[in-house]
Order: C-alpha cells, then structure tokens, then sequence
C-alpha cells in the first residue's frame, strides 16, 4: 500500500506538534519556522502504522498566508489528518482547508481533537461534537501530544482509512509534481514529490515540463531509503545528475515522454463556493504548480482556464481557483483543448465522448479506458489518436504559415512535439530536409527579381571582388541557382569569378604542390581578404585543406 496523508487546519492547532509524536520527526526543517513557532512550508515524515505498513505524511501551514502552500501539499494525498484544538474549535483556516479537500476529492480521513490535556470534559465533549457536525462519516480521536494519548488509537483509524482508499494506477503514464529542488554534495539537484501515477526506477529517461527538457534517474529514495523501484501514492527523492537546480522548481513535473501536454488552457467542470464572473483573473493551484490565469465562462457548470505558464495535466485532474481566499475549484475535462469555449463540447467531454475527448493527440495507452469500437471520429499514427478536427485544423494552420512564407524559400519548420513524427506525414506536406513544401512547390523570386537582377550586374561588375549581400535569402537563393557563391561575413562573388578563382588554385597546385595565401592574392591580383575569403571556402567545398601557411589539394581534387 502506497499513500499520502496530510494534514490540514488552522494555525497553532498542533498540527506539527502532533505529526512529531506520531513519527518522531520534527518538519519544521526551516530556521525560521524553529524561530518563529510555525509552519510556513511542506514538511515530511514516513508514518508507520500498527499492521506494519507506511504512509507518507505531508504537514501543512496552517497560517492564512501560506494556503498556497497547504495546497501545494494536499494536491497529492490520499487521506487527510484534519487537526482541531479542542480548546479552540473550528477556525477560519480549519473551513477553509476542509474546503479545499472537498474541491480536491480527498474523501477519505480522520479528524484529531489536539491538546485534550488542556481542557476539561466538558470542552472536550463540546469539540468532538462540533468536529463530527463538521465531518459527517470521519472518525474523531482524542489525542495529546504532549501526554501522548489517543495516539495509537489515532494510527489504527488512520489504518481503518487506508483500507478503503482506492490504490493508484502504477499502470499509468509516470508523473511526478515537484515540490522541493535541493542539491547534494556528491549527486547533485535531487527533486521530492508525490508520484501521482507509474513508477520511476533508477535509468529511466523522462521529461521535465513545461520546460521540455530530458532528464536520466540516477537514483531513486523513499523517505531516505534507497529503493530500485518506487510507486504511485509514495513520496519520493530522485536524484537527476547533469541537472542544474536552477532548472527547476516546485510545480514543474517529470512524466514519461509524450505522455502529458503542457498546456496554457484547461476545460474543467466548475466546483464554486463563491461566484465565478466570465473573464475573472485568478489564480489556479493544479498539482505543486500555481498558475495566474482568466476563467472563460461557458453556461452555469462549465469553464475553460487560460493560463499565464503552462500546466501539465491530464484528465480527471483536480484544481483549486483562488483569490484572496479560496473560490471554488473543479476537475479537468480537456488538458488540452482548442481556443474556444463551446458548452456543447463541454457536454460532450463530461459524457466521454471520444471525438471530443482526444481534439489535441494523445497516447493510445492513456485511453484504455475507451475500447476500439467508441472510437468512432477519431484517427490514429503510431502511438497517437487524435480527431479528424484536430487534424484537419493542423493541416490548416501549416498551409497558412506556407502561404506567408518568404517564396524564396516557401515552407516552414515541422511541429516539434512528441506526436509530430507519426502525425506530419499525414497531412499531405512534402517534407524536404527539415522543412515542410506544399507538394510541386517551388522558391521563385517574387517581388526580388528586379532586386536580384540588379545583384547579378554588381557581381559581374566586381570580378573577384566580393560585395557584401545584405539581403541573405536571396543570396542563397541566387547561390542555389549557380548565380553566385557566399563567402564569409555576408560578401558573394559570382559563379563566373570564384570558378575562375578555383581554376586558378588548381593549377598552381597541381604545378608546385601547394599555395600561400601570399602567393594566391598575388595571382588573382586583389587584396589580402579576398583571397583569404576564397581560400577558407575552397577549405569548407573541400578542395583544399590547411597545413601550416599552405594548402594542398584534396585527394578528389587531384583526380579530377
């Protein structure tokens, strides 16, 4: 069994006081959190249960302004360890971290009435009363950490919990949301977090999103204990060698490749405790990540997130919209959908509808939940499945970005995602090097031609001395047309010049064996640079090759 508990409720209610008597670890690990007496970021202890099993627990602040913190923790739990100060009762903090557990779905906990040492029976009944109003269905204990009563009772409930917590899919494409980045002397940037989902083993090569960069498990621990594999539901410390630690940061994620878009907008199905206008800007705590972003209202239920940076999710995610407090929240639709916020679709998504559900590709495996004959409306390349819409709207795109493109050279890079390798020949582009063509297409000179014609004169004109170009895609194209030939720091000379140049180099070769630069600005009659300038683009033809002051034909030069 591999969960997470955390805790939850307002400050000073004994949350941390509590976690280091049920584990013997103090989380308060910051200087000023010993300072001052409070929590201010996530902490982490293993909880060892009476059956003998572990969970990992997360403590969380409980002042309000570290929320953004409680939720960055309890976005990755399984249970919750809900903490009231029977002297005190229910608090501000205490609601609205409840709250926020419900737009979680963490469902499954235990309330722990603390410091029931400090108050009398009467008090004491007053709170367990109010605690079980408050969570209907929890188990309520009783419990000092001080004293350590109620603690053993506390870990069985916990226990009674887990049993009926449905297990993570280790099945499932790997993601893990960091929530700490640290380095160690000897490993290097080690990265913490919750494994949502799959597992990570030392070797595995995965992504780091949104930044897209590849990154190789060195070594994986769970709660300081080297482990060859770890599993969804575990807090886990990967070491990431070759990585430096300012690349990343809490709210980015390592997921297997390809397996989750970073996406700038989310559909979701609203959760509201307060009213959500159209077009409101707020922000959005998905994962370990806080996103500033605009809600787009569509109908009563629904609403697509634009967001500021990208978020790395998938569908089913939960998130939480806040302002100064929280507002409501919502689970995702669409991790990746088109720009447009149609309640139809909405309907469609939340239905599972599977044309709707994949517009934007994704991998084949993550729709096991959709058997081949629902997918009815959708096409699929290698590993990929996606919508004819989608597809249809790609094509589109491409095609418009050819039609602006320069005519000298009329196409455009291919997409660079994980799917475009299977998707690009598809949509009927030529692919020429690393560049997409409308098929039959050609460069033309369009609007240049009296530009180019005027550069050919010069060219003429000049001999074997170079201009300089300042137009370099028309001297490539020119030079792809045997106009002319570029030489270094943008300056051509024309084909006629530089073949007179190379006949000249070989024979001179070909009678003395090699050729100064001195001696070849001698006989072309110019300058210094020119020569030089020549010379270095015989060397990159391969013709020539440098040894010492010199050059010497290539063997291929000699033969011919």
């Amino acid at each position: 069994m591999s969960l997470t508990v955390g805790t939850a409720g307002h400050i000073d209610h004994g949350k941390t006081w509590l976690v280091r008597a049920l584990t013997g670890k103090d989380t308060d690990r910051l200087p000023e959190e010993r300072e001052r007496g409070i929590s201010i970021d996530l902490g982490y202890a293993p909880l060892e249960l009476p059956d003998g099993r572990q969970l990992s627990l997360i403590d969380v602040p409980g002042h309000e302004r570290f929320v953004r913190n409680m939720v960055a923790g309890a976005t990755g739990i399984d249970l919750f360890l809900l903490v009231i100060d029977a002297g005190e009762g229910a608090r501000p903090q205490t609601h609205e971290h409840l709250a926020i557990l419900r737009l979680l779905g963490v469902e499954h906990g235990v309330v722990a009435l603390t410091k029931a040492d400090a108050v009398d029976d009467e008090t004491l009944e007053l709170a367990r009363d109010e605690a079980l109003e408050l969570v209907p269905g929890a188990e309520v204990v009783v419990t000092s950490a001080k004293t350590g009563q109620g603690l053993d009772e506390l870990r069985r409930a916990l226990a009674d919990e887990a049993d009926s917590v449905q297990k993570r899919s280790r099945a499932a494409a790997t993601r893990l949301f960091v929530d700490r980045v640290f380095t160690l002397r000897g490993i290097g940037t080690v990265v913490t977090g919750t494994l949502w989902s799959g597992s990570i083993g030392e070797g595995d090569v995965l992504r780091a999103e949104p930044g897209g960069a590849e990154v190789r498990v060195r070594s994986v621990q769970v709660h300081d204990q080297q482990v060859e594999r770890a599993e969804a539901g575990q807090r886990v410390a990967v070491a990431l060698p070759g990585v430096e630690r300012g690349r990343l940061r809490r709210g980015d994620a390592l997921v297997e490749p390809g397996a989750y878009p970073a996406s700038y907008r989310l559909d979701v199905v609203l959760e509201l405790l307060d009213d959500v206008p159209d077009g409101r800007r707020l922000h959005v705590h998905h994962g370990t990540a806080e996103h500033y972003g605009r809600v787009v209202r569509a109908g009563e239920r629904y609403a697509q997130l634009r967001l500021a940076s990208p978020a790395v999710a998938a569908r089913g995610d939960r998130i939480v919209l806040r302002d100064r407090m929280t507002l409501g929240g919502g689970h995702v639709l669409d991790p990746a959908p088109p720009r447009h916020a149609d309640p139809h679709r909405f309907e469609l998504l939340e239905r599972g509808e599977p044309a709707a559900l994949v517009h934007a590709p994704v991998p084949r495996r993550s729709l096991a939940h959709l058997v081949d004959g629902e997918l009815e409306g959708l096409e699929q390349a290698g590993d990929w499945i996606f919508s004819s819409a989608w597809m249809a709207e790609l094509r589109a795109e491409l095609e418009a970005r050819i039609a602006e493109a320069d005519p000298l050279d009329p196409g455009v890079p291919p997409p660079f995602e994980p799917w475009a390798r299977d998707v690009v020949p598809l949509l009927g582009l030529e692919r020429r090097g690393a560049r997409l063509y409308l098929p039959g297409s050609a460069p033309t000179l369009g609007a240049r031609t009296d530009a180019a014609e005027q550069l050919e004169r010069e060219l003429d004109a000049s001999g074997l001395v170079p201009l300089k170009v300042d137009d370099p895609e028309l001297a490539r194209f020119l030079e792809r047309e045997g106009k002319l030939v570029r030489l270094g720091d943008g300056l051509a000379v024309g084909a006629p010049a530089y073949d007179e140049a190379r006949e000249l180099l070989i024979d001179e070769c070909k009678q003395n064996g090699s050729i100064t630069l001195a001696r070849f600005r001698d006989r072309l009659g110019t300058g210094r640079r020119p020569a030089q300038l020549l010379l270095e683009r015989f060397d990159a033809d391969g013709l020539t090759r440098r040894v010492g002051d010199e050059r010497v034909l290539r063997r291929r030069a000699t033969a011919s």
